[in-house]
């Protein structure tokens, strides 16, 4: 590609006189990674390899089947397969089905996804298309970057820090204490403080890739030119089986979204920790304690939090991140502006008496939104007290996806939506066993769209593995239509009667808007 060329990849004006810029280089490697991963899918065989070096990306996501494939890398299973149509050619209405899927499958998995939508993609707006693919990308990469995941990461503990410090560590920055961890091992000069220009010369690189594997990886890079030096860093990364999608001239420039990706594939290839005995019994008491049904509340609620977009608020691990008070506040003022005078708040809080000071004001503000807070303190966020956590961020959840029904109770609700479906597979309460097999719902969603289900797949939810695969369609076929869904097919599987309402209720309010979207485009 030319100057010239590159120029327009880089700055593209739209009609209403406005521009956006992005990033070739983002745009080629992006394209090296999905080729990769997905080589063998044959629903993509059509569309791939895309080239790297076009604009081939942002007219190849316009159906949503590469976004919705993607998706699934990131998170196994966000997607059911079945709801994605890939049999081409497709008209507009399987195509935004396919864009709606991945758009709100995107938002499940902890993608920020204000102001994206199908029409957009298809319009080929590259900042949106490529932010997107961006955030799934990470996700895919970064996924195992976690205590949970990798118990070993406890190495990098300080030593007056606790457990819980790390859980609520994102990923890029325990990458960085890693590398750092490494560069110590080495006995190096320097440390890594960011993605860009500290890892710019790449000597960094070529210090921790030789830590990691010294017969693979040797120092000779740090005699070479920077250019020559990336190549050097390429090759070594390669042959401890980093998959190929980084360039030499990606790290001269100093990518910092790139340089993560990177650092993280080296991770995943060859970590280069292990831990104590000592350390290991630490992480799996950690694994143990948790309780099936409070890490489905935890990781719904997640989901919700993260797409509320709240700035600087976003959560890794629920309850360590809300034990400073701080992310509390931070919900609460998005959920109603102006609730929270954070001159109350401190931030950071570093000591016990200010996180505890913190979480007591956010709770003694909680009280205008008139959930119950009996026996509950700030000392119980504190000290990770996790049923009481839950049930004060239950309700707030509970509040906000009912907000634009008023207050229904549950039996309000289920009488608005039986209404909808047929008698037969009406339930007597959200406790009404028949609710497992999922077709309540699908008859309610039938209501919205007649043309949202491929019946074929629907099955008796007679047993576990029928309830199972109806409870995965039914999330994925609300999805496609564009529902926002906060539940998990396990909560339907189990018959979580609370968070079965909370599903309903989103329906029943997407119903109305999706209704009115339809009288809008007729007219």
């Amino acid at each position: 590609m030319d100057n010239l060329k590159q120029m327009q990849a880089l700055k593209v004006e739209k009609g209403d006189g406005s521009h956006h810029t992005y990033s070739q280089d983002e745009v080629s490697s992006f394209c090296d990674h999905i080729n990769y991963y997905l080589r063998d899918d044959k629903d993509v065989a059509d569309i791939l390899p895309m080239d790297p070096e076009t604009n081939d990306m942002f007219i190849k996501v316009g159906d949503g089947i590469l976004l919705c494939k993607i998706i699934n890398l990131a998170q196994n299973g966000a997607i059911d397969p079945r709801a994605i149509n890939v049999k081409k050619p497709l008209n507009i209405f399987n195509e935004n089905i396919n864009l709606n899927l991945a758009i709100q499958s995107a938002k499940s998995i902890g993608c920020v996804v204000v102001n994206i939508r199908p029409d957009l993609i298809k319009d080929r707006r590259e900042h949106i298309i490529l932010g997107l693919v961006w955030q799934i990308i990470k996700i895919q990469t970064t996924k195992m970057v976690n205590l949970k995941e990798n118990p070993f990461l406890i190495r990098l503990k300080k030593e007056e820090e606790e457990i819980g410090d790390i859980l609520k560590l994102p990923p890029d920055q325990l990458l960085l204490r890693w590398f750092n961890h490494h560069l110590k091992e080495a006995k190096a000069q320097r440390q890594v403080n960011n993605f860009d220009k500290d890892l710019q010369d790449g000597e960094n690189y070529i210090v921790l890739l030789n830590q990691l594997d010294k017969d693979r990886c040797s120092l000779d890079g740090l005699g070479q030119d920077p250019e020559n030096r990336a190549k050097t860093i390429i090759q070594n990364a390669e042959s401890i089986g980093v998959p190929k999608f980084m360039r030499p001239v990606h790290i001269v420039k100093g990518n910092s979204k790139l340089n993560l990706l990177f650092c993280a594939q080296i991770f995943n290839a060859c970590p280069g920790l292990t831990p104590s005995q000592e350390d290991y019994e630490k992480t799996k008491m950690l694994q143990e304690d948790d309780d099936p049904e409070s890490s489905m509340d935890e990781r719904v609620f997640k989901m919700w939090i993260n797409s509320l977009n709240i700035e600087d608020g976003y959560i890794n691990n629920l309850i360590e991140d809300m034990r400073d008070g701080i992310n509390l506040n931070r919900l609460l003022e998005r959920l109603k502006p102006q609730t929270i005078n954070w001159k109350n708040v401190k931030i950071p809080a570093k000591s016990r008496i200010i996180k505890v000071q913190n979480a007591n004001y956010s709770l003694e503000q909680a009280k205008t939104f008139k959930i119950t807070l009996v026996n509950v303190g700030g000392v119980d966020f504190v000290d990770g007290k996790k049923k009481l956590i839950l049930g004060v961020i239950w309700q707030l959840f509970r509040l906000d996806v009912l907000k634009t029904m008023g207050d229904q109770k549950d039996d309000q609700i289920l009488e608005a939506a039986n209404k909808k479906v047929p008698e037969a597979d009406r339930l007597a309460s959200f406790k009404d066993p028949k609710a497992k097999t999922s077709h309540f719902f699908f008859r309610l969603l039938n209501s919205i769209e007649a043309r949202a289900i491929d019946w074929d797949f629907v099955q008796k939810g007679e047993t576990p593995e029928e309830i199972e695969s109806n409870a995965k369609y039914v999330i994925s076929v609300a999805r496609r239509l564009g529902a926002t869904v906060f539940l998990i097919w396990e909560q339907i599987r189990d018959g979580k009667a609370k968070m079965l309402a909370v599903f309903t209720a989103s329906l029943l309010h997407f119903a109305e808007d999706y209704k009115a979207a339809k009288l809008g485009h007729a007219e």
